[in-house]
């Protein structure tokens, strides 16, 4: 039943309440990934899918990346990721491009990238032999860094439609992943991921593209979408790693242009310490201390839909107020509004302001607005992308232990 928003800071338990899970299954340990050779007891590694038709699925991995760097920087432990990304060949620039290159300019110790592929589009008729040894090149290098332990985190980018095109085969796949260390974290991303995969992850979480329907003007307020308006709701994992994916991109757009990106990070229903974005976030800030500014609002409790309290009402003005005179002002490039979604379904922000707000805003600075809702406000409307994440599978529903920087 959907009867409020949990933001506390100590538990999981009402976040993930709509699952129907028990008190049992939440566990608040702080246990951060460093290695997988370290593979501590209750540091399960788990494998994570993202796949569906709608954006942000290779900036949900990243933005994983950035939380489990951030927490081994906070733990002062010392940790390593790889993206191999496959059917991403030179010739062709792809919208993670900058985010990767502020990744290892902040972080260069840290992560290795490996490319595959070419970079035009192709079809399984189409496939060449040279697509199926550049496959090949990678799930070598994969197995390979899979089997020395030697990172924490190992993303696996359109892996997914790798298999689809027949260049790999699936079995091989599920039984090197399946045999992975057991701390280490495996993200597969891409459309159209094979069951076999799906049946051995401990999360898949889709992204559903929502497009506007074809409808008349007096049935629509709106006439037509906005570039750099993106929203990222729905029950599944994927919404806030996804902005912070995005505000990785800006940053690096800013690194490859020689200009200043700032990016504005507002999160609302926030209040206290200890929420999953806390470490990503710290990692930002430490790298790039002139481009990340960031705001919390809100009590450090549950806001329960009917018991909202005249505080919620203070503390969500006081967080828009900043977040409309900063869009406004075109000095951010990117304005990511953490949880705006269920502050509006909960009613302590009026719908308008933000509608008028968003219209008005320079068509160069992107606004990310994240957060589950019951009604979808009148802002959805004017989003050029909405990415709705679907909650296939997830690992907190068998039992295993929640990760802190990663899962809460």
């Amino acid at each position: 039943m959907y009867v409020g928003y949990s933001m506390t800071s100590n538990t999981e338990e009402v976040k993930l309440h709509s699952k129907g899970l028990k008190v049992s299954q939440v566990v608040s340990k702080g246990i951060g990934i460093t290695t997988a050779s370290d593979g501590l007891e209750r540091n399960h590694g788990q494998l994570h899918i993202y796949d569906g038709e709608g954006k942000g699925k290779s900036q949900a991995a990243l933005g994983v990346v950035l939380r489990t760097i951030g927490l081994g920087i906070c733990e002062k432990r010392q940790t390593r990721v790889l993206l191999l990304r496959f059917l991403k060949g030179p010739g062709r620039s792809y919208d993670e491009d900058a985010a990767i290159e502020a990744l290892q300019q902040g972080f260069p110790h840290l992560i290795d990238q490996v490319r595959t592929g070419r970079g035009e589009f192709f079809t399984t008729d189409e496939a060449t032999k040279f697509d199926i040894q550049e496959a090949q090149r990678g799930w070598d290098i994969a197995k390979g860094a899979i089997a020395s332990a030697l990172y924490s985190v190992v993303v696996l980018d359109e892996l997914n439609p790798v298999l689809e095109l027949g260049l790999l085969t699936v079995e091989d796949v599920v039984k090197t992943l399946t045999s992975r260390p057991p701390g280490m974290e495996i993200i597969v991303t891409g459309r159209a991921a094979p069951i076999p995969l799906i049946k051995i992850a401990q999360l898949h979480s889709e992204m559903k593209a929502h497009r506007r329907p074809e409808i008349n003007d007096e049935e629509i307020f709106f006439e037509r979408n906005i570039d750099g308006i993106e929203i990222y709701t729905g029950e599944g994992k994927g919404k806030s790693t996804s902005a912070l994916g995005k505000a990785l991109q800006a940053i690096g757009r800013g690194i490859s242009q020689d200009k200043s990106h700032r990016v504005l990070i507002l999160q609302w229903l926030k209040g206290g310490s200890g929420y999953t974005e806390d470490a990503a976030i710290a990692a930002l800030r430490e790298s790039y201390p002139h481009l990340v500014d960031h705001l919390r609002s809100g009590r450090d409790a549950i806001v329960w839909r009917g018991q909202q309290m005249p505080i919620d009402y203070v503390e969500a003005e006081r967080a828009w107020e900043i977040a409309r005179a900063a869009i406004s002002s075109g000095l951010y490039k990117t304005v990511i509004l953490d949880e705006l979604n269920p502050t509006v379904d909960l009613e302590l922000l009026p719908v308008d302001p933000i509608v008028q707000t968003l219209l008005r805003k320079p068509s160069e600075t992107e606004v990310i607005i994240t957060g589950r809702c019951k009604n979808h406000p009148a802002y959805f409307d004017l989003a050029s992308v909405h990415s709705e994440m679907v909650c296939h599978k997830h690992y907190a529903e068998k039992g295993v232990d929640l990760k802190r920087g990663v899962d809460y």
